[in-house]
Protein backbone atom coordinates (compact mmCIF):
# COMPACT_ATOMS: atom_id res chain seq x y z
CA UNK A 1 0.00 0.00 0.00
CA UNK A 2 1.17 3.95 -0.32
CA UNK A 3 0.63 6.37 1.91
CA UNK A 4 1.31 10.33 0.96
CA UNK A 5 0.11 12.49 -0.99
CA UNK A 6 2.02 15.67 -0.86
CA UNK A 7 3.73 16.79 -3.61
CA UNK A 8 6.45 17.81 -1.33
CA UNK A 9 7.34 14.07 -0.53
CA UNK A 10 6.84 11.23 -2.23
CA UNK A 11 4.79 8.29 -1.61
CA UNK A 12 5.77 5.90 0.77
CA UNK A 13 5.18 2.34 0.08
CA UNK A 14 3.42 0.19 3.07
CA UNK A 15 2.17 -2.94 3.02
CA UNK A 16 -1.23 -3.89 5.20
CA UNK A 17 -2.04 -6.86 3.87
CA UNK A 18 -5.10 -5.96 5.33
CA UNK A 19 -7.48 -8.97 4.90
CA UNK A 20 -4.80 -12.00 4.15
CA UNK A 21 -6.08 -15.08 5.88
CA UNK A 22 -2.51 -15.79 6.86
CA UNK A 23 -0.44 -13.06 8.85
CA UNK A 24 0.69 -10.06 7.32
CA UNK A 25 4.07 -9.52 5.61
CA UNK A 26 4.20 -5.82 5.34
CA UNK A 27 7.18 -4.05 3.15
CA UNK A 28 9.11 -1.35 5.22
CA UNK A 29 9.41 2.16 4.22
CA UNK A 30 12.35 2.94 1.87
CA UNK A 31 15.25 4.29 3.49
CA UNK A 32 15.24 8.00 3.88
CA UNK A 33 11.26 8.64 3.00
CA UNK A 34 9.72 10.65 5.69
CA UNK A 35 6.69 8.65 7.57
CA UNK A 36 3.56 9.93 6.00
CA UNK A 37 1.49 12.18 7.73
CA UNK A 38 -0.51 15.60 7.28
CA UNK A 39 0.87 17.27 4.63
CA UNK A 40 3.22 20.97 5.91
CA UNK A 41 0.95 23.40 5.73
CA UNK A 42 -2.20 21.82 5.89
CA UNK A 43 -4.63 23.89 7.73
CA UNK A 44 -6.40 21.23 10.60
CA UNK A 45 -10.00 22.27 11.25
CA UNK A 46 -9.81 21.84 15.41
CA UNK A 47 -9.15 19.43 17.21
CA UNK A 48 -11.57 16.92 17.12
CA UNK A 49 -11.57 13.51 19.35
CA UNK A 50 -10.54 10.46 18.09
CA UNK A 51 -13.12 8.30 16.81
CA UNK A 52 -13.76 4.72 18.95
CA UNK A 53 -16.36 3.09 17.45
CA UNK A 54 -17.78 2.38 13.61
CA UNK A 55 -21.10 1.94 12.78
CA UNK A 56 -22.65 0.85 9.52
CA UNK A 57 -25.87 -0.19 9.03
CA UNK A 58 -25.86 -1.59 5.50
CA UNK A 59 -23.05 -4.02 6.39
CA UNK A 60 -24.45 -4.94 9.91
CA UNK A 61 -20.81 -3.09 11.44
CA UNK A 62 -20.93 -2.08 14.94
CA UNK A 63 -16.84 -2.34 15.93
CA UNK A 64 -14.33 -0.54 17.55
CA UNK A 65 -11.83 1.70 16.49
CA UNK A 66 -8.28 1.93 18.16
CA UNK A 67 -5.88 4.04 16.53
CA UNK A 68 -3.19 2.98 14.87
CA UNK A 69 0.18 4.70 13.05
CA UNK A 70 3.64 3.11 12.05
CA UNK A 71 4.99 0.22 13.78
CA UNK A 72 9.56 0.83 14.40
CA UNK A 73 10.24 -0.97 11.29
CA UNK A 74 7.96 1.35 9.34
CA UNK A 75 5.10 -0.56 8.57
CA UNK A 76 1.29 0.11 8.76
CA UNK A 77 -0.40 -1.35 11.74
CA UNK A 78 -3.63 -2.81 10.62
CA UNK A 79 -5.62 -4.68 13.39
CA UNK A 80 -4.22 -7.62 14.54
CA UNK A 81 -5.90 -10.96 12.80
CA UNK A 82 -7.15 -12.34 15.80
CA UNK A 83 -9.71 -9.56 16.21
CA UNK A 84 -11.49 -9.33 13.33
CA UNK A 85 -13.82 -7.12 14.65
CA UNK A 86 -11.67 -3.82 14.78
CA UNK A 87 -11.50 -1.19 12.87
CA UNK A 88 -7.94 1.17 13.00
CA UNK A 89 -7.74 4.89 12.38
CA UNK A 90 -4.62 6.13 10.58
CA UNK A 91 -3.80 8.42 13.54
CA UNK A 92 -0.66 10.29 11.49
CA UNK A 93 -3.73 11.84 8.65
CA UNK A 94 -7.05 13.50 9.91
CA UNK A 95 -9.45 12.68 12.26
CA UNK A 96 -12.85 12.17 10.98
CA UNK A 97 -14.34 15.38 10.81
CA UNK A 98 -11.58 17.51 10.17
CA UNK A 99 -10.66 18.65 6.83
CA UNK A 100 -8.85 15.95 4.85
CA UNK A 101 -9.01 12.57 4.47
CA UNK A 102 -9.30 10.21 7.48
CA UNK A 103 -8.45 6.51 6.85
CA UNK A 104 -10.15 3.79 8.35
CA UNK A 105 -8.72 0.17 8.04
CA UNK A 106 -10.07 -3.20 8.41
CA UNK A 107 -9.81 -7.02 7.61
CA UNK A 108 -12.12 -8.30 4.84
CA UNK A 109 -11.87 -12.10 6.00
CA UNK A 110 -9.79 -13.98 8.30
CA UNK A 111 -8.80 -17.54 8.50
CA UNK A 112 -12.12 -18.59 10.54
CA UNK A 113 -14.70 -16.82 8.35
CA UNK A 114 -15.81 -13.18 7.45
CA UNK A 115 -14.33 -9.87 9.37
CA UNK A 116 -15.55 -6.30 10.32
CA UNK A 117 -14.98 -5.05 6.65
CA UNK A 118 -16.49 -8.32 4.93
CA UNK A 119 -19.85 -7.14 3.43
CA UNK A 120 -17.37 -4.09 2.23
CA UNK A 121 -19.03 -4.89 -1.17
CA UNK A 122 -22.88 -4.55 -0.06
CA UNK A 123 -22.67 -0.64 -0.27
CA UNK A 124 -23.85 2.00 -2.26
CA UNK A 125 -24.37 5.52 -2.66
CA UNK A 126 -25.45 7.59 -0.19
CA UNK A 127 -24.99 4.71 2.41
CA UNK A 128 -24.08 6.22 6.42
CA UNK A 129 -21.29 5.12 8.28
CA UNK A 130 -21.31 6.73 11.49
CA UNK A 131 -18.51 7.32 13.94
CA UNK A 132 -18.41 7.93 17.94
CA UNK A 133 -15.58 9.80 19.39
CA UNK A 134 -13.73 9.41 22.30
CA UNK A 135 -15.60 12.59 23.90
CA UNK A 136 -18.88 10.88 23.22
CA UNK A 137 -19.45 13.88 20.32
CA UNK A 138 -20.43 11.79 16.61
CA UNK A 139 -19.50 12.00 13.30
CA UNK A 140 -21.54 10.61 10.30
CA UNK A 141 -20.46 9.99 6.33
CA UNK A 142 -22.15 9.43 3.39
CA UNK A 143 -20.91 6.97 0.76
CA UNK A 144 -20.21 8.76 -2.61
CA UNK A 145 -18.02 5.39 -4.23
CA UNK A 146 -16.66 1.99 -3.93
CA UNK A 147 -13.50 1.72 -6.41
CA UNK A 148 -11.51 -1.35 -6.68
CA UNK A 149 -7.53 -1.11 -7.62
CA UNK A 150 -5.00 -3.76 -8.09
CA UNK A 151 -2.28 -3.10 -5.00
CA UNK A 152 0.52 -2.45 -7.38
CA UNK A 153 -1.54 0.35 -8.41
CA UNK A 154 -2.96 1.59 -5.21
CA UNK A 155 -4.16 5.24 -5.68
CA UNK A 156 -2.72 7.21 -2.94
CA UNK A 157 -3.27 11.03 -4.42
CA UNK A 158 -7.12 9.58 -4.12
CA UNK A 159 -7.08 8.33 -0.72
CA UNK A 160 -4.49 10.19 1.11
CA UNK A 161 -4.38 13.25 -1.26
CA UNK A 162 -4.86 16.64 0.59
CA UNK A 163 -8.44 18.14 0.34
CA UNK A 164 -10.75 20.64 1.03
CA UNK A 165 -13.65 18.70 3.02
CA UNK A 166 -13.31 16.18 5.68
CA UNK A 167 -13.90 13.21 3.97
CA UNK A 168 -13.68 9.25 4.79
CA UNK A 169 -12.02 6.47 3.31
CA UNK A 170 -12.40 2.60 4.62
CA UNK A 171 -9.82 0.09 3.36
CA UNK A 172 -9.94 -3.20 2.73
CA UNK A 173 -8.44 -6.42 0.89
CA UNK A 174 -10.02 -7.65 -2.19
CA UNK A 175 -10.18 -9.39 -5.89
CA UNK A 176 -8.36 -12.93 -5.59
CA UNK A 177 -6.44 -15.11 -3.32
CA UNK A 178 -3.32 -15.54 -4.48
CA UNK A 179 -0.49 -17.72 -3.63
CA UNK A 180 0.67 -16.24 -1.61
CA UNK A 181 -1.77 -15.86 1.04
CA UNK A 182 -2.63 -11.90 -0.01
CA UNK A 183 -5.08 -10.35 -1.62
CA UNK A 184 -4.30 -8.60 -5.28
CA UNK A 185 -6.85 -5.71 -4.87
CA UNK A 186 -7.77 -3.10 -2.56
CA UNK A 187 -10.85 -2.41 -1.95
CA UNK A 188 -11.45 2.04 -1.20
CA UNK A 189 -14.38 3.38 -0.11
CA UNK A 190 -15.13 7.22 -0.53
CA UNK A 191 -17.30 9.20 1.89
CA UNK A 192 -18.07 12.73 2.33
CA UNK A 193 -19.32 14.21 5.38
CA UNK A 194 -23.22 15.00 6.44
CA UNK A 195 -23.34 18.48 7.49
Amino acid sequence: MLLGGSPDRPPVRISTALSAPVDPQPATVPPGTAPPGTAPGRAATGTVAPPVHLTIPRMGVDAPVEASGLNADGTVEVPPMDRPGQVGWYRNGPAPGQTGPAVLLGHLDTRKGPAVFGRIRELRPGDRIDLRRQDGSGVSFRVRELRQFPKSEFPTELVYGETDTPQLRLITCGGSLAGNGHYTDNIIVLADLIP
